[in-house]
């Protein structure tokens, strides 16, 4: 290999964590908490109870929890490009077509495909390879990388909230999804695998996991599948019902969503920061100081009443709650084989997108049952008591067999 050819290789893995970031940003954006701004308007319009327009989303997350397993697997072994454009095309179908559904069933279908084909095409995948092309640093480019899934949970809801007051809940729909094939599709061309290793000790110890493997890691993928179903049950009751919470102080949709808009994108800073504290400190401990800020601060958005109060607390919680998914994705690329990082990635990341739908669902469940989101939000922070329990044994456990693993 050239000199020429080894500057270029370096290059370019900038360009897969900038095309990573955004198509994140688009798909995440549209599939995590997307839905959070129409909660209202389909309320009105159909009369569907809370729950069940939850829903919605739940059957998204977990389209996306079983999709994340079968093409993170399937990116292991095939070429990236092509799995890409295939989960650019299945998303930005199935949000236009969401726009003329008239009933619940056919948004549940819609979005579970969208879940399913296209975005457990798109972010199990996407992570692994960042952090494929990445031999160094690779905590900082994988915080980059999810940083953009943190801009599209901002932006998605805070521009869809303007198009449903210009156009409606179903010009805003036609929007979206014609945006998402403008701008995914190009950016999947752009996707490449990283360059073959030549020196097969080189491959042979990044297929061992940079951190020795310390644990088999069918019981790493299980463990931290475990601890991801509580801390994403915590952390989706916010993203998905933040905005109807505020708007239910008598506060504006477009009001209500500039504050998620606002805690996003202080997330962003949140998921690079926590990225280069993991290269600091270790994977694990970032992803455990991370989980405690979230648990602490969670129940505290139901004790708000005014849109001041809102736009100083949510940007701290948001801060701290960034870095969780962060710590995840690193972890999880720290402690596991690079020959199955996809996979493990996927199964792992199914959990999450569970817990994730669990918490969202749970929420406008106890909402419906109570008329308010005390018991919700106090739900989402037992979540977090549990993650942070099985996040701590992990980290005795690796520690104790090998102390570098912990910390680096």
């Amino acid at each position: 290999m050239t000199n020429g050819n080894a500057v270029g290789e370096t290059a370019y893995r900038w360009v897969i964590v900038a095309a990573a970031a955004a198509m994140l940003a688009i798909s995440m954006g549209l599939l995590v908490n997307g839905l959070s701004v129409f909660f209202i308007p389909l309320e009105q319009e159909f009369g569907w109870t809370r729950g069940s327009i939850a829903l919605i989303n739940t059957f998204g997350l977990v389209g996306l929890a079983a999709g994340g397993i079968a093409m993170g697997g399937l990116a292991d072994r095939t070429n990236i490009r092509y799995v890409c454009l295939f989960g650019a095309v299945v998303v930005g179908v199935c949000v236009l077509a969401a726009s003329r559904a008239n009933a619940l069933w056919q948004l549940y279908v819609l979005f579970f495909l969208a879940g399913a084909f296209g975005g457990g095409s798109l972010f199990a995948p996407l992570i692994a390879l960042v952090g494929n092309w990445f031999r160094a640093g690779a905590g900082l480019a994988i915080g980059i990388a999810s940083a953009g899934q943190a801009v599209g949970q901002g932006g998605v809801p805070f521009g869809s909230a303007y198009l449903i007051n210009a156009f409606g809940w179903r010009g805003a729909m036609l929007g979206l999804g014609a945006i998402s094939l403008a701008t995914l599709v190009p950016l999947a061309l752009l996707t490449r695998e990283p360059p073959v290793r030549a020196a097969t000790g080189a491959a042979a110890s990044s297929d061992a996991g940079d951190d020795g493997a310390p644990l088999p890691t069918p019981v790493i993928v299980a463990w931290l599948s475990a601890a991801v179903l509580g801390c994403c049950t915590c952390m989706s009751v916010p993203l998905m019902h933040l905005v109807p919470l505020i708007e239910g102080r008598g506060i504006s949709a477009p009001e209500a969503g500039s504050v998620l808009f606002v805690m996003l994108l202080v997330a962003i800073l949140g998921r690079v920061a926590f990225g280069r504290f993991a290269d600091m400190v270790g994977a694990i401990p970032a992803y455990m100081t991370a989980s405690l800020w979230q648990t602490l601060l969670v129940f505290g958005f139901t004790q708000i009443n005014d849109l001041s109060s809102f736009y100083i607390f949510a940007p701290i919680y948001g801060f701290g709650y960034a870095g969780v998914m962060t710590g995840v994705l690193i972890t999880i690329r720290s402690l596991t084989p690079a020959s199955r990082r996809g996979i493990s990635t996927g199964i792992i990341l199914a959990f999450a997108w569970l817990g994730h739908g669990l918490g969202g669902y749970q929420g406008g469940l106890f909402f419906d049952i109570t008329g308010g989101y005390t018991v919700s939000f106090a739900n989402a922070a037992l979540a977090g008591v549990i993650n942070l329990v099985l996040a701590g044994t992990l980290f005795v456990t690796v520690r104790r067999r090998t102390p570098v693993a912990a910390w680096h």
